[in-house]
């Protein structure tokens, strides 16, 4: 089955905070969303399930085997740890999305660099546009920048740009509001409706507004699902699915 890239009913704030992105033409509601802080560096790793040093590695870049490589996902390193945006977790999204650790940095920073500046956005892999009416900009930046078949998001196939099972697998976690990504799924199980949002739990995964971890934590504290439906507002399947997902990515942390 196709993910849905159509867009949501999801309403956006267009009040809330504007970070700077100087140089990028964007309207307020991208910046708005995208380049809000959300979480801390660790906290970002934990809810993506990769480790901490290897999301700084792509956030900030670094030096490997005597080489010094720029940051696949910022622009430029900002040093230390700051806060990770809403479109630098997405982004990391799905480079967590391949399955090894050790992705290829300067072919993805000179793939998404050709990206970038075709659509004049600071987070290309974050925007609805490249994967709906730009596959063969894609292609032909993977092409470009030497980015080796495995870690192609873009496969032609019989004349037909088709997505790789990475890419695919990343927009089945996403929902899009016009051309923004509004929410993320955590959780690995594709039916979950466990959803991480900016505007719902400061970000945090939840099912129907509810955290999952609260849902957890009730549970874990002799309450029984039935129970926690009715306090929540919940139905049950809501308070299973909460479980199942803390569950998981408790037992992937461990």
């Amino acid at each position: 089955m196709s993910p849905d890239l159509g867009p949501t009913a999801t309403h956006m704030r267009r009040d809330s905070p504007v970070g700077a992105l100087q140089g990028w033409e964007t309207d307020v509601m991208s910046v708005a969303v995208l380049d809000r802080e959300m979480f801390t560096e660790a906290a970002a790793a934990r809810l993506l399930g990769v480790p901490q040093r290897t999301l700084n590695y792509w956030l900030e870049g670094g030096e490997r085997g005597g080489r010094l490589y720029k940051p696949v996902i910022r622009v430029e390193p900002k040093g230390g740890r700051p806060p990770v945006t809403w479109a630098e977790f997405i982004e990391s999204g799905l480079l967590r999305e391949y399955r090894k650790v050790h992705v290829p940095m300067a072919e993805l920073r000179a793939f998404i660099d050709l990206v970038r500046e075709r659509y004049q956005v600071p987070y290309p892999l974050a925007d609805r546009r490249p994967w709906v009416s730009g596959r063969e900009l894609l292609s032909q930046a993977q092409d470009t920048s030497g980015l080796d078949a495995e870690f192609c998001l873009i496969a032609e196939v019989r004349g037909q740009y088709v997505l790789t099972a990475a890419a695919d697998s990343f927009l089945h976690r996403v929902t899009w509001n016009g051309d923004i990504v509004t929410a993320w799924r955590p959780h690995d199980d594709p039916h979950s409706p466990v959803r991480m949002q900016p505007e719902t739990r400061f970000g945090r995964p939840a099912v129907s507004g509810i955290s999952t971890e609260v849902v957890w934590e009730h549970e874990q504290a002799g309450e029984i699902p039935d129970e926690i439906a009715a306090e929540f507002g919940l139905s049950d399947e809501d308070v299973r699915w909460a479980l199942a997902y803390e569950t998981s990515a408790r037992a992937q942390a461990a």
